[in-house]
Parts: structure tokens; sequence; C-alpha cells
């Protein structure tokens, strides 16, 4: 795994023209060594790859980050990375400029002297943007846990409970099935409040005749899913209805058109065509999509600005919405991958128009 992602990521420093690269972030460190610690720094040099990390993983390390030099760093990292620069020869190294603060950078600056620090963007999660086939297997895991979980919501919700209440049973449900989290907080939104698109679950107490959303994902051995449901309690507004069946509508229609050599901005409006021709073009403000994979937000984006063109490998949400204020609104989404001839759709929950 590693050493082909590490190749992958040496032909695009040659193309930067630059032979050493230094990789601060949590999750592009763990995506090029498979290392899970909670600290570490990765140095890619021309024909070496290190694991810079501290005395409590030195048996952990080696054993996850195959085809990496694992080297205990001193009591400053930065003199370790000066050390191994300088018995490569290196005096330009490439470092991740949307993961350094400008305090970090000057510190590093200061630290490695003589060596030139060149800001570079988004090299790994370039890489990161395909997923291959283990990647895909654990994601549709993933994927698979959040259907559970909403299979789950299905048999707890009940008037009375309040939307944190919901929320703990379904982050318990996740963990207990594997997961080492909820992908991001949880959205339990009921009642005028699931006009609230990022509506994270509140003391609200959930009431009869009204809608309610959830958007919700696992974190499952280092990759995200996320699901978005609306259900009915009740008899709610008849307007919510006619919503939920436009939304419903705008979804099924992306889903059935969505192809590789799209852009992403020829995606979003699939859905935001139909839910414009309705007249709730002005109640859907947010994006139709966006890439998923270790990160809940990744690229490339489904949204009426976005050029990213869809690729086979990649895997994106397609989450169309209307919110009315004062009112409520409904969400749903899946998740899927882009393939040569179409999508995979990964989620599976029912979208029929569900009254509890």
């Amino acid at each position: 795994m590693a050493n082909k992602r590490v190749k992958q990521l040496r032909e695009k420093l040659q193309s930067h023209g630059l032979s050493a690269m230094l990789v601060a972030s949590p999750i592009n460190r763990r995506y090029l060594t498979g290392f899970t610690g909670s600290a570490g720094y990765v140095l890619i040099i021309r024909e070496q790859s290190y694991l810079l990390t501290d005395f409590r993983y030195m048996t952990q390390a080696p054993q996850q980050a195959a085809g990496f030099k694992v080297v205990e760093h001193g009591a400053k990292v930065m003199d370790t990375v000066k050390e191994l620069l300088a018995t490569e020869g290196i005096t330009s190294l490439g470092f991740e400029q949307e993961h350094v603060t400008y305090a970090v950078f000057a510190a590093y600056t200061e630290q490695l002297k003589p060596v030139s620090l060149v800001p570079v963007s988004g090299l790994v999660e370039e890489l990161r943007i395909f997923k291959d086939s283990e990647e895909l297997k654990v994601m549709q895991r993933a994927a698979d846990l959040a259907d559970a979980t909403f299979s789950h919501v299905l048999s707890i919700v009940e008037t009375g409970k309040t939307e944190r209440e919901i929320d703990l049973q379904m982050e318990m449900f996740m963990r207990s099935h594997g997961a080492t989290s909820s992908s991001f907080d949880t959205i339990v939104a009921s009642g005028e409040r699931s006009a609230l698109p990022h509506g994270v679950a509140s003391e609200r107490v959930i009431q009869g005749d009204e809608f309610i959303t959830f958007d919700f994902g696992a974190l499952l051995d280092g990759y995200c899913s996320d699901l978005t449901r609306t259900i009915a309690v009740g008899t709610p507004d008849p307007k919510l209805k006619e919503i939920y069946d436009i939304v419903l509508e705008a979804q099924l229609h992306a889903l059935d058109h969505i192809k590789p050599g799209m852009t992403g901005r020829e995606a979003d409006a699939l859905a935001r065509d139909i839910i414009t021709k309705y007249g709730y073009g002005d109640y859907f403000g947010h994006s139709t999509g966006h890439g998923l994979g270790m990160e809940v937000h990744e690229s490339p984006r489904l949204s009426k600005l976005s050029d990213d063109v869809l690729k086979p490998g990649m895997v994106v949400t397609v989450e169309p919405g209307i919110y009315l204020p004062g009112l409520g609104g409904v969400r749903i989404e899946d998740d899927i991958v882009i393939t040569e001839t179409g999508i995979h759709i990964l989620t599976s929950s029912s979208k029929e128009y569900t009254v509890l």
C-alpha cells in the first residue's frame, strides 16, 4: 500500500522540482504509511521514506508502516529532520501549506537553516481522491454501518425524547458495531429545526406532526460514511410532504444520470434544476455533494461553481435539500462511487416516505 502511494507522491514532487517533502497532516500521514498513532511526521526523500515518531510508538510503527524506515526523533523533531536532509545533501524541503500555521512555519525556517522551505498544496490530497479496491471495501463497510444505524434509529425514535438522546443512542450503536466514532457531529433536526441544514442535535423534544432529518456517518477503520434521511412523525404539514417528493425526485434523477467525465457543476445541476423547476431553488443553498474518504469533506465538489471532473474511483455524496424557515426541511443523501460506466451506490437505506 504505502510504496505505491509514495511512488505517486514522488512523481508529483518531481513535477514541482522537489526531492523531499515533510508531511505533518495526521490524515495524510496515515494514508501514506498505515500508521494509526497520534504523533509523527513523514519525510519523503529521493530513495528513502521515513516515519518519524516518538518512543511510545517504536513497537507499533514498524508493524504498521510497511516500506518506511521508522526513526525515533529527538526532543526537537526538526533537529532529526535536519540531520536526515543533510545526510542526503538536500537543501530545499516541500511542506503542506494548508496544515502548517505561520508560527510553525517560522519555527521550521529557523530550525532547518540553511534548508529552504517550499510550500506545496494538496499533493497527498490529490492522491486520496481516487480510492483503490481495499479502500472501497472499507468504505462499503462504513456505509453498511450507517445503514444499520438508520434502521436502529427507526426502532427508537418516539415523541418525548430529545434530539440529543437519539444522537447518543446512534453514537453508541455505531461504536458498539466497530466504529471509532461518528464521522462528524450527528445532525438530528426535528420540527422547525429540520430547516437548519446543519442542525446538530439539541435539547429539543421530538413532538408529533413534524419532520426529523438525520445526517450522520460512521468513522470505520479510518474512512467515513455520510448518510441523510428525513422521516415524518404523525401528520406533518402537507407542504413538507410536497418538498419531500421534490427532493427525492431530484436526488434520484441525479443518481440516474451522474457519470464519469461530468463536471461537478453539471452533476450539481442534475438535482438543482429540478428543485428550481418546482420553485424552490432559493431554498436549496448548499452544494449537491462532496468528496468522501478519510475525511468527511474532500474533493471533488458537486457544486454550481465546481469544474472538478468526475473520474472512476472517486467517492462522492449526493444530497439535495429544501429548507423552509419556520416550517421544516428535507435532505436525502447517499454515498456513491464513480465507475467506468456510471456509479455504484454504497448506501442502501430506504428513501420511501416513512411515517412513524
